[in-house]
């Protein structure tokens, strides 16, 4: 059953919002309705291989997942009179690989921009970066998987509490563990946009929280570089990975508003 969710807007203007590997289109609801308020129609689609289980996840290759976004924008762009697109982790890769392919996207949000899982919680295994490489070449290799840890990106000690009295529920549809399979495709997923960043000419905001427990700092000022764009850098001093769930959610959703409707820069941010 596809999970992917639509809201209505009355600006003329729409929001693509892309959810994270192993992530579901729900992880995005609040994200969705805080837009919405602001008038955004706002479309929140469902990535190839996902919401289901890991063999149907490891059929999938990265382009798969873009084909699902560029599925997605071509159905969205014929509601609204423009289209922005923003995306949490492997999502936001996916919307600037989105953006590169598409000049007619307007802007683009990135939350927690990972090139590299190499946040102050990852020093057990974000370090098998070169084994992943094999495992198109030994396909076993693609179904090892990774349990989530402690504290899952969510510095919030509340929502962290629901997630871990019922992970299964927490997000319909999302997975509690990263595949190496999966693993293997996001790293091409983000050397393809690096390596394309020069064609993505649209203004970007990039979001990244200082204390990410999964991603350091230093992907977002990678992606920086390597955008043509004009790019906005809003730096959160109060959540780890999960930003568009997290303590400021709130002001990533507003923030996220104001930078679509034509905003150049962050209030307050830091870099």
């Amino acid at each position: 059953m596809d999970k992917g969710f639509y809201l209505q807007g009355d600006n003329g203007r729409g929001v693509l919002l892309i959810h994270g590997l192993t992530g579901a289109p729900g992880e995005m609801a609040f994200l969705a309705k805080r837009l919405n308020r602001h008038g955004f129609s706002v479309h929140a689609p469902q990535l190839a291989g996902h919401c289901a289980d890991l063999k149907q996840l490891l059929a999938t290759r990265w382009e798969d997942w873009l084909g699902s976004v560029h599925t997605a924008y071509e159905q969205f762009a014929r509601n609204v009179d423009e289209v922005a697109v923003a995306g949490i982790c492997v999502g936001g890769a996916l919307g600037l690989a989105l953006a590169a392919d598409t000049p007619r996207i307007k802007r683009a949000a990135v939350y927690s921009m990972t090139f590299e899982y190499d946040g102050w919680n990852m020093k057990g295994w974000y370090k098998l970066a070169p084994l992943m490489r094999l495992s198109r070449i030994a396909p076993p290799l693609r179904h090892l998987r990774f349990e989530e840890r402690h504290p899952y990106g969510i510095k919030d000690a509340r929502l962290r509490e629901r997630l871990e009295k019922a992970p299964d529920t927490f997000i319909d549809g999302a997975l509690p563990y990263m595949p190496l399979g999966a693993l293997d495709e996001m790293y091409r997923l983000c050397e393809h946009v690096e390596r394309n960043g020069e064609r993505v000419r649209q203004p970007i905001l990039i979001a990244h929280a200082r204390d990410d427990d999964m991603s350091h700092l230093r992907n977002a000022h990678r992606l920086a570089r390597a955008l043509s764009g004009p790019v906005t850098m809003l730096v959160l001093e109060d959540s780890f990975h999960m930003i568009h769930v997290d303590r400021e959610r709130k002001r990533v959703a507003d923030e996220t508003a104001r930078f679509f409707n034509g905003g150049e820069h962050a209030p307050a941010a830091s870099r």
